[in-house]
């Protein structure tokens, strides 16, 4: 289990032949037994969540006297008006559903069990009490009765607040909520900061409803232009020298207007202008300093990039190149994020649904107003932790295994000579790999970064608390924690997958496969820096490609409906689908890029082209490896 390594594991991996095993063995089993245990627990707790009656009140509702809408109840000890029958009363009511509690996230308002739901409004107590003879619904407290609604002192404080605004009731839930959205007004400006008015938070809302057609459409078009890229990548990838080159151009040329500029504006005479004018020029003067400034430093750091890594570009366009390649011969690499999206959503629905249960779940405690709530006691009261971590070790523990399945079938790609003996389905047969051998050390992996995840998490909340309270210098090494941490994470993110990548390899354990990995990567650093700034900056050019045309075909689709005033909110909803879309299909094809770079990189030092040690790379690669030596 530990990561330290003996002399003789270093001298096996010395010897290793680093290509793929037909023999392979198990890794890290301490971890996949761990991480069973770790499941059985998450199991353990929506059972018990459900076994404690949290089930029924999540989904039937309950009062605020502890009682379950839609059945009989038991009488609570001390309790006034519990154990009632409410077998026809299956609806939970807020006297009060506008009345927000947004710190701690629950409407303050008695919850009673009724009949029915208000359907329209009612202004008045008559109409309440109307609406009771009627639909035999009380939306009273129980301890009055319909005929005392319009003569009763206390029908101030027992009955609903007046109007009582139209309801339904929420499918599956059963409880009544406001039709009016103007209702949750607060609520709606908590979330959406800009919103200041609730007629522009009805405009917003009324104009994704009405574009809810072209949203949809815009959305598969984003889709299909994701996939296209992918294909074409692997051609547009030539250019990737021309557009530095033309960033160079133009940085330079932008530099020189810049300076320009600034000196024409310097020399200017200032005898006949004001002291207001004066001050503006100089602050003119100063900003025109700052940007030629900034011009001249990314001309520059452009410049040397060029400069030093003009050779190991041509590495990185012929990886993007071979990265086509991959998914001409491998199609199923491209639905790759479609299973891991849906294993993502099935779960994450699984884990709300059980925090959901454990909202709900506990013993019946009387609080000070006097009405019920549900509280969980002694140890099991710290499952909300567990179920925490659950949430980031399980999810991270699905990304890796997309992670190792890629890696798996790119390795088989690479390490294939004759691409005609490729396995049928390599997705397929690195999927079963996956999960004979190496769940383990997938599990490790993922486990490493939830170490570092919690603690980030734990101090943007602290962070978000503690706001406008901490002094500059908590605040300052508050963020700088938060900052370091996500680094961390990013770093070891990039080494995990790399790990994967080794363990596809020669199915050695996690920290053989890491230390293994990290070596590689150090030898090959430069070229590491190369792909890793070069090929981010054309994926995401690719990125913003697919953003800007899904934006483009969004205002030319928009500017044509006249159903509706502001179309801000759906484009916004575009973009940021595209570019989600985007990042999923382009993360893929980064992926592949890199384990193609280590086994290039591995192929380059264990392989020397003669007879007995041929090359595995493809002849694309041979040539660019050459000239970037």
């Amino acid at each position: 289990m530990g990561c330290c390594s003996s002399a003789s594991s270093a001298a096996q991996s010395s010897k290793r032949e680093w290509k793929p095993l037909e023999d392979r063995s198990c890794t890290d089993i301490p971890w996949l037994l761990l991480f069973i245990l770790f499941c059985i627990g998450m199991g353990f707790i929506c059972g018990f969540s459900i076994a404690t009656g949290a089930a029924a009140r999540l989904v039937s509702g309950y009062d605020s006297y502890g009682n379950i809408c839609g059945q009989k109840n038991t009488k609570l000890e001390a309790i006034p008006n519990s154990g009632m029958d409410h077998t026809q009363r299956k609806y939970v009511f807020f006297l009060d559903p506008c009345n927000l509690d947004l710190i701690n996230r629950k409407i303050k308002s008695v919850a009673l069990c009724v009949a029915a739901c208000p359907r329209q409004e009612l202004k008045t107590l008559s109409d309440v009490q109307k609406f009771a003879e009627i639909n035999g619904s009380a939306l009273c407290s129980y301890n009055l009765k319909p005929s005392e609604y319009t003569t009763s002192p206390k029908s101030s404080v027992l009955c609903p607040k007046l109007p009582v605004p139209a309801s339904a009731p929420i499918p599956f839930f059963h409880r009544c909520a406001p039709v009016n959205i103007s209702c949750y007004a607060k609520f709606a400006e908590a979330l959406i900061t800009f919103v200041s008015d609730n007629s522009v938070l009805h405009r917003l809302i009324s104009g994704v409803m009405t574009s809810k057609e072209i949203i949809l459409g815009l959305c598969l078009l984003s889709l299909v232009l994701s996939m296209i890229l992918m294909v074409i990548i692997r051609y547009i990838s030539r250019v990737l020298v021309w557009i530095l080159t033309i960033l160079v151009i133009l940085g330079s040329l932008g530099t020189g207007v810049l300076w320009w500029l600034y000196a024409k504006q310097r020399r200017s005479p200032k005898e006949t202008v004001t002291p207001e004018q004066l001050q503006i020029a100089e602050d003119n003067l100063r900003a025109l300093l700052i940007y030629a400034i900034s011009a001249t430093v990314f001309t520059v750091i452009l410049f040397l990039i060029m400069l030093v890594m003009r050779k190991r570009v041509a590495l990185t366009i012929a990886l993007f190149h071979v990265a086509g390649k991959v998914f001409i011969h491998l199609p199923l690499l491209v639905f790759q994020p479609f299973w891991t999206f849906f294993a993502l959503v099935l779960f994450w629905v699984y884990w709300i649904m059980t925090l959901l249960f454990l909202g709900t779940t506990g013993s019946p405690v009387q609080n000070e107003q006097g009405f019920v709530e549900f509280k969980i006691s002694g140890p099991l009261q710290y499952m909300w932790w567990y179920h925490v971590v659950g949430l980031i070790w399980i999810s991270e523990f699905i990304l890796a295994c997309q992670q190792m399945t890629v890696a798996g079938a790119v390795v088989t790609y690479y390490f294939t000579r004759d691409k005609r003996n490729l396995p049928f389905t390599p997705i397929l047969a690195s999927v079963n790999r996956l999960i004979r051998y190496h769940l383990g050390t997938v599990a490790k992996g993922s486990f490493i970064i939830t170490l570092v995840k919690i603690p980030r998490m734990i101090l943007m909340y602290i962070h978000s608390q503690l706001k406008g309270k901490e002094n500059a210098c908590a605040r300052c090494v508050l963020k700088s924690c938060i900052c370091c941490l996500w680094c961390l994470e990013k770093c070891l993110n990039y080494l995990n997958q790399n790990a994967y990548t080794a363990t596809a390899i020669n199915s050695t354990n996690f920290c053989t496969s890491a230390k293994d990995a990290f070596v590689i990567l150090v030898e090959n650093a430069l070229r590491v820096a190369t792909i890793n700034t070069v090929g981010d900056f054309m994926l995401f050019l690719g990125k913003v490609l697919i953003v800007c045309s899904t934006g483009l075909a969004g205002i030319m689709l928009l500017n044509y409906q006249q159903d509706y005033t502001v179309w801000v909110l759906p484009l916004i909803i575009v973009c940021l689908f595209a570019f989600l879309v985007a990042h999923c299909f382009l993360s893929i094809y980064e992926m592949v890029v890199d384990v193609l770079f280590l086994c290039f990189a591995i192929d380059t030092k264990y392989n020397d082209g003669s007879p007995g040690r041929e090359f595995y790379m493809d002849k694309v690669l041979m040539a660019s490896g050459a000239s970037s030596a």
